[in-house]
């Protein structure tokens, strides 16, 4: 089978910019894109174990990853090695750009994680996005970011979240 066989998934480059650089870029198989919506799959792309103290990502885990043309988050869906569902990390980013086969998302700081069960919803990294100086030099952004940590976290918590991503 050739590398172009219709049989080979399509693939694209996911770029993580954070404060103006380049943060992290990995393949992914690009599995759907709707016009406003961008979903891939990517192995944990992390070297080694990251262990945030209420979730572990590691060699093997599978992501799920939601990106939205309009909205100001990504969500990904983490699971292990074996497919269990560990939970979802939610990015706070600028709307993202897919050109050139690269997928460019803007990482604001802010994340939410919740976990597989839904029962716990979390809040992340506000202190450094009050350092990052967003709200001075971007109030703009600052506000859709804000508001958009806030609507994740009401769907995580009072909704059906996995609506989100159907």
């Amino acid at each position: 089978m050739s590398a172009n066989s219709s049989d080979t998934p399509p693939t694209v480059e996911v770029v993580l910019v954070k404060s103006g650089r380049t943060k992290i870029r990995y393949p992914a198989e690009l599995l759907a894109d709707d016009g406003t919506r961008v979903t891939v799959r990517a192995p944990w792309a992390g070297e080694g174990v990251r262990d945030f103290g209420f979730v572990r990502f590691e060699p093997g885990d599978v992501f799920t990853e939601y990106y939205w043309r309009d909205r100001w988050y990504a969500v990904k869906e983490v699971r292990d090695a074996e497919g269990v569902r560990k939970g979802w990390y939610c990015d706070i980013t600028r709307p993202a750009t897919l050109s050139g086969g690269e997928l460019v998302v803007e990482d604001l700081d802010l994340d939410l994680w919740r976990s597989a069960d839904g029962t716990d919803v979390l809040r992340l990294d506000e202190d450094e996005f009050a350092a990052s100086g967003l709200t001075t030099t971007d109030p703009r952004a600052a506000t859709a970011a804000q508001n958009a940590l806030d609507t994740l976290e009401l769907l995580a918590r009072e909704s059906d979240f996995e609506a989100l991503l159907g």
